[in-house]
């Protein structure tokens, strides 16, 4: 198994991969955009605050009450039986006792935003950030949940966000991929890959997961050490002979768009084994950038490692990066059920200092002027104790925050009930948030559409509105 020092010394490359990007470039002609895209100019529907976007998705339903969202009132109610009587649908067991939260909440910026001590870095930023404080899904459950979040529907079959931006906006450039995703190493989210998809989009506009836990984070991007053969020209003549008979095999298929995909794979790869060196190579970067986004310490390496990628990435051209934290599963992610206590303060302080370290790096790098950064969860925890000190599922209310271009900073929107249960005002789900997404990217999300079964179907399905009450 090649070591990671290996992985990106041989993505060095040679000549042959430098004459395989020209040639396929010269060889491509111009891509039609899609009906109504700008292709990346100065947005589709009017100008964009936003030309990238980076989501934090932190999976398994991050704690509301013991995070963002400071309710005093689960103190004074502490121990007593204010649940509901039946089990609702999507909780794992019956509702227990109301339980305050185990962290101390103290009042930070010159915003006054309240943050637990679970989150002492993030607490240092939150003048740069704005909150919606009453989010909410239509589903207690992972999976649908996790759909509705990334794709507006609870069912599968839906495109994501990310498909639908590289859809509506092309390539900034192209020589990485559009959209990428950075999922934990330790496994991917509730629903796999399906978080991911471009559904019924150009398969193109899916998704690309790089594991940067593996040896070679991206796979099959060079010949195996075996065959030496498979390099310079020769590989410059197999690439010439494959594309032809996969052209000719997809001219003959023209709505199987999975063909044209594979042949835009192949040709990004001949690109990429000129950029991807550059992109991975974190030991370019300062000691002090490692240190700033945790790198330097066990806890918050990798997540550190993904969020300073992502920073690497979306400045090479990647108009989407989504950052994972936490596998699916009953352990090593949000889905706190057994203890509050122990089980969300090292989930916590994995991803704290290196989103601080983000946002502050993109700030000082001039990119937060231009580029949205998302913190988001599928769905909030209840107030109620789940066997001693856990929290089961609630779909009722929620914390998102957004840092970045065109977002009023310092600013929150809605409030939850006085037990963050559910939400009390200003409740949004994930069609205003992603209209509002849309609409910072010159998107008007009423009229991104995608004719799939005789419907035009849109990533706000129905519904959606724009919050302007967080946009500067």
């Amino acid at each position: 198994m090649p070591t990671r020092r290996d992985w990106l010394t041989h993505l060095g490359g040679g000549l042959g991969s430098v004459v395989l990007a020209d040639w396929l470039r010269a060889q491509e002609p111009p891509v039609a955009a899609p009906s109504g895209s700008a292709s990346g100019q100065a947005g589709l529907h009017f100008p964009a605050k936003v030309q990238r976007v980076i989501q934090l998705f932190m999976n398994g339903g991050a704690s509301p009450m013991d995070t963002f969202d400071y309710k005093p009132e689960l103190a004074r109610l502490h121990g007593q039986a204010l649940g509901p009587k039946e089990k609702p649908e999507g909780f794992t067991a019956p509702a227990g006792a109301v339980m305050k939260s185990p962290f101390e909440f103290q009042q930070h910026g010159q915003c006054g935003q309240w943050v637990s001590s679970v989150f002492p870095h993030q607490a240092g930023i939150v003048d740069d950030l704005a909150f919606l404080m009453a989010m909410s899904s239509k589903t207690n459950v992972h999976g649908p949940a996790s759909y509705m979040m990334n794709t507006g529907f609870i069912l599968p079959g839906f495109p994501c966000l990310g498909a639908w931006i590289s859809y509506a906006l092309g390539d900034e450039r192209q020589e990485l991929p559009r959209f990428v995703v950075l999922p934990d190493p330790r496994g991917l989210p509730y629903n796999q890959k399906g978080n991911f998809s471009a559904a019924f989009l150009p398969a193109r506009h899916q998704g690309t997961v790089v594991d940067v836990g593996r040896p070679a984070p991206i796979p099959d991007l060079f010949p195996e050490p075996g065959f030496e053969f498979a390099r310079d020209e020769a590989d410059l003549q197999t690439a010439q002979l494959l594309r032809q008979f996969n052209r000719r095999h997809a001219d003959t298929r023209p709505e199987d768009t999975r063909l044209e995909a594979r042949l835009a794979a192949a040709e990004l790869a001949g690109r990429m084994q000129l950029t991807a060196p550059a992109a991975f190579q974190l030991a370019e970067e300062t000691p002090q950038t490692h240190a700033d986004y945790g790198l330097d310490r066990p806890e918050t390496e990798d997540f550190g490692r993904r969020c300073l990628l992502a920073r690497r990435l979306i400045e090479r051209g990647t108009r989407f990066v989504q950052v994972w934290s936490g596998p699916q599963g009953a352990k090593d992610n949000w889905d706190n059920h057994g203890s509050i206590p122990k089980e969300l303060p090292p989930i916590a302080t994995s991803v704290d200092k290196p989103i601080a370290g983000l946002i502050r790096d993109l700030k000082q790098r001039g990119l937060l002027a231009d580029t949205l950064v998302i913190w988001t969860t599928e769905f909030g925890r209840t107030p109620f104790a789940q066997a001693s000190e856990g929290r089961d599922h609630n779909k009722g209310t929620f914390v998102t925050w957004l840092a970045g271009a065109g977002i009023r900073a310092g600013t929150s929107f809605g409030r939850s009930d006085d037990l963050a249960y559910e939400t009390a005002e200003g409740q949004t789900f994930c069609y205003d948030l992603h209209a509002t997404i849309l609409h910072l990217l010159g998107i008007d999300h009423e009229r991104l559409t995608f004719r799939s079964a005789g419907i035009d179907r849109r990533l706000t399905d129905v519904h959606g509105h724009v919050i302007h009450e967080i946009l500067a």
